[in-house]
């Protein structure tokens, strides 16, 4: 816990399992405040202190800079002080509130909640339902949308947030505690709130979408991996896992989040992408994957057994690389 009382390997090897556990098992109550909710308020009141119709481009590209300053650096520091105050009440308290604060960044229960229901309704062939709870989780238009494009809607959102959701977070947690992981939520706060190439927020929101791809980088491929391990204990095409990712995940438009979903698509031999339609205007992302099978809803579940068990395995990682280097220290 950012060296407070244990050193910080052994408080990160100890706090990493249960922060997931909390998530996992209890989630995100809607009566306790979520800290990202806050975080998109502070948002949304620097964008309209900020934001000019008449300013130039480079004016535009210059105050964009000042969302990760402010937003990031806010978040960082608000958390490390809530932390560091706690601690001077109680260490137990500070213990619980990191480990509470590290559960808000990861989003493991609410992500696989989300494609279940997707799935629960095409299973029940309720295809306005499935419409409607897939309408909740991607920015495509469903109105119109056949049972297989659905379920390939459900696919491609679990898969690609196995990395912004979970993953991420846990690195970011892993390498500096609480503090570093609400840090990564607030980047990935402002790019889903204006990390846009659209005429509003090109300028504006580019730093914001650069910082985002840059904190994802190194989490995204080191997921590779432990989702080619988790294909292979599942059943599915372990080598095609890879394959696939390898051969595919620059088709994406981000250089990340193509890693899960080419990876997915080579797992459960199915194809990925193709055409969608945003706000009436037809839009074509690259194919990942080969045509094996058509996507269909069993493809949602396993998609999510995928999260369950990749994402597990990664936790089990970092804890165990925290366990280890704690080993080391004290052997020093």
């Amino acid at each position: 816990m950012n060296g407070f009382f244990f050193s910080h390997a052994l408080s990160i090897a100890l706090i990493l399992p249960l922060a997931y556990l909390v998530d996992l098992f209890v989630g995100d109550p809607r009566w306790l405040p979520h800290p990202v909710v806050i975080i998109g308020k502070f948002v949304t009141r620097l964008d309209r202190l900020l934001r000019r119709a008449s300013d130039s481009k480079r004016t535009a590209r210059l105050k964009g800079c000042l969302f990760p300053l402010l937003i990031v650096g806010g978040t960082y520091f608000v958390t490390y002080e809530l932390l560091h105050l706690a601690s001077l009440l109680s260490k137990w308290l500070s213990y619980a509130l990191e480990i509470w604060l590290i559960s808000t960044t990861i989003a493991t229960k609410g992500l696989a909640q989300a494609g279940r229901g997707v799935y629960e309704a095409l299973k029940a062939g309720d295809l306005p339902l499935a419409r409607q709870r897939l309408s909740w989780i991607v920015g495509r238009d469903t109105e119109h949308l056949d049972c297989g494009e659905i379920s390939r809607g459900g696919i491609e959102t679990v898969a690609e947030n196995i990395v912004d959701a979970v993953t991420s977070p846990l690195f970011f947690a892993c390498l500096g505690g609480a503090p570093l992981a609400m840090a990564y939520r607030a980047v990935n706060t402002l790019d889903s709130m204006i990390g846009y190439k659209n005429e509003k927020y090109l300028h504006l929101g580019w730093a914001s979408a650069r910082l985002d791809d840059f904190a994802n980088w190194v989490p995204a491929r080191l997921t590779l991996p432990f989702l080619v391990a988790s294909s292979t204990i599942l059943k599915y095409n372990g080598r095609n896992t890879w394959i696939i990712a390898l051969r595919d995940s620059a088709k994406h438009p981000s250089p990340n989040s193509g890693i899960a979903e080419a990876a997915v698509a080579g797992a459960l031999n199915i194809q990925l992408g193709g055409n969608n339609s945003y706000g009436g205007v037809p839009s074509f992302r690259a194919h990942m994957g080969d045509r094996g099978v058509d996507t269909a809803p069993r493809h949602i579940l396993q998609t999510i057994r995928l999260l369950y068990l990749t994402t597990a395995l990664y936790l089990l990682a970092m804890t165990a690389a925290q366990a280890l280097l704690w080993f080391l220290e004290t052997m020093t």
